[in-house]
């Protein structure tokens, strides 16, 4: 048999007695001098940070993609897409958006779908949703959005008034409202959703061509979604249902996999399209760019743990590679800064030395200026220098850029987005809600009712159905029904 391990100290020195605090004699008080006392005790009250503010309830897997189609090149020098059958390992972090940790993952609520490729290029991060859309258009109001979503500061729970006065006064939500209250607000389990970039992103090609581009992965395991009382049933018998799910799918060997297809927009079609093809509250029509599937997304593998992995993943929308960059989309261009920045407060500025966040296939390795912080435990680059330029040996610059600029024109300040033609934040609500069957519009009216009957404001549920009726007048109508037979 094997000998146990012995259990030691945080110093590495071995502990006598785990079961016993040494006191003044055996009936006596606790002495200050049991060292490991006070370090167990100070230790376990420094073991939680700070949670994300939004998607703080997750589930992590590894695994791989696969490029299936020989032409990306076409479109971006990107060396993930360089050639078929080329695989890039992965991280994949699935979540909720408004619970904090330890709600049930069963709410409706969007799920973010983010992935971590460890390119030779360096990590790339998608960052996304399973919907193709958002709630709004402009960074600047997301604190405000999310804090309508979020537990009021005064209840400490999620309040209807808060959601549905946000929507009343902001009718570009109209979309992906319709959306969180149909079918698909509640995914049956994460392997039965769609994943979305959502965003606008810039592909530039080796000829130094300019694209535009959206990220769907369309699941291979079908659609699946769950009610409201199927959620609420299953979420009070076991919070971690969907995530344990997934990982139960990956340990029977069921490894889900996604079929990763881009729309692809030439640089010269975004300024007479007929909507703001940057707005990320709107859809490209399939129609005018159809879907081509360039690649595999397959999970196989669970963190061996879950604080060291999934807790501590740290994804940046402004993690790009030579080929990929971003577009002038206000939520995106406020991601930019706002995700990266939000884990260097919760994990501190080192947190891309984590093993989960690390460059690891990176060609290049990690070699940067940045020096010392909390945490600094890879010997802090020894005596290379630390500043540039120098004389030395240290690293340089390419000279290359990762991707293109876009022209800018006009006087710095606060501008409402150009519209486009048919710019409208009701007319893609209503062709989703008029693409769904009988059944599922009722779902989604009867979803919407049980909520906005909720509402105290005065005027706020008739803002609200004013929004459905603009997106189409049939579910206006029976919004507004099914609100009065609530409300009585």
């Amino acid at each position: 048999m094997t000998p146990r391990p012995t259990l030691t100290t945080e110093a590495g020195a071995p502990v006598a007695d785990n079961q016993h605090s040494q006191t003044a004699g055996a009936g006596g008080p606790v002495l200050l001098q049991d060292a490991y006392l006070i370090e167990k005790l100070a230790r376990f009250n420094r073991e939680r940070i700070p949670e994300r503010v939004v998607h703080a309830v997750g589930t992590g897997a590894y695994g791989y993609f696969e490029v299936t189609n020989p032409d990306v090149s076409r479109w971006t020098r990107m060396k993930v897409f360089e050639r078929s059958g080329k695989r890039t390992d992965v991280f994949v972090r699935f979540s909720t958006v408004a619970g904090s940790r330890g709600a049930a993952d069963t709410a409706r609520d969007p799920r973010g779908f983010a992935v971590k490729f460890y390119t030779e290029d360096g990590n790339w991060d998608l960052v996304g949703n399973n919907t193709p859309t958002f709630f709004i258009r402009d960074g600047i109001k997301f604190p405000d959005f999310i804090h309508s979503q979020k537990p009021d500061p005064f209840s400490n729970r999620q309040e209807p008034n808060n959601v549905w006065d946000f929507f009343a006064n902001s009718p570009e939500a109209t979309h992906q409202f319709t959306w969180l209250f149909g079918d698909r607000g509640i995914p049956a389990s994460y392997r039965h959703m769609d994943g979305f970039g959502s965003h606008t992103f810039q592909w530039v090609n080796a000829e130094g061509e300019v694209f535009w581009v959206k990220f769907h992965f369309k699941t291979n395991q079908g659609i699946r979604c769950l009610t409201s009382g199927e959620a609420a049933r299953l979420g009070g018998e076991n919070p971690t249902y969907l995530h344990d799910d997934l990982c139960a799918a990956i340990a029977r060997g069921e490894f889900p996999s996604w079929t990763l297809k881009v729309q692809v927009m030439p640089a010269a079609d975004a300024a007479e399209y007929r909507f703001n093809p940057f707005d990320l509250t709107k859809v490209w029509s399939q129609k005018d760019y159809p879907l081509i599937e360039i690649g595999r997304l397959v999970l196989d593998r669970v963190p061996d743990n879950y604080f060291a992995e999934t807790e501590q993943a740290a994804f940046s929308p402004a993690n790009f590679v030579p080929g990929i960059g971003p577009s002038p989309d206000r939520m995106l261009q406020a991601r930019l800064f706002a995700y990266a920045d939000a884990q260097r407060y919760r994990l501190g500025v080192n947190h891309t030395l984590l093993p989960v966040n690390a460059p690891k296939a990176s060609r290049y390795g990690l070699r940067s200026y940045g020096r010392d912080g909390a945490m600094r435990f890879d010997g802090n680059f020894g005596a290379v220098a630390n500043y540039e330029p120098n004389s030395v040996d240290g690293p340089i610059q390419t000279g290359e850029a990762l991707y293109s600029g876009f022209a800018l024109e006009g006087n710095s300040g606060h501008y409402v987005p150009v519209r486009h033609r048919d710019d409208d934040d009701f007319v893609q609500a209503g062709a989703l809600y008029r693409l769904m069957d009988e059944a599922a519009k009722e779902r989604l009216v009867n979803n919407i009712a049980a909520s906005l009957a909720q509402v105290t404001i005065p005027g706020v549920i008739e803002r609200a159905i004013a929004h459905f009726t603009r997106a189409d007048a049939d579910y206006g109508r029976r919004v507004a029904a099914a609100v009065a037979a609530r409300r009585g």
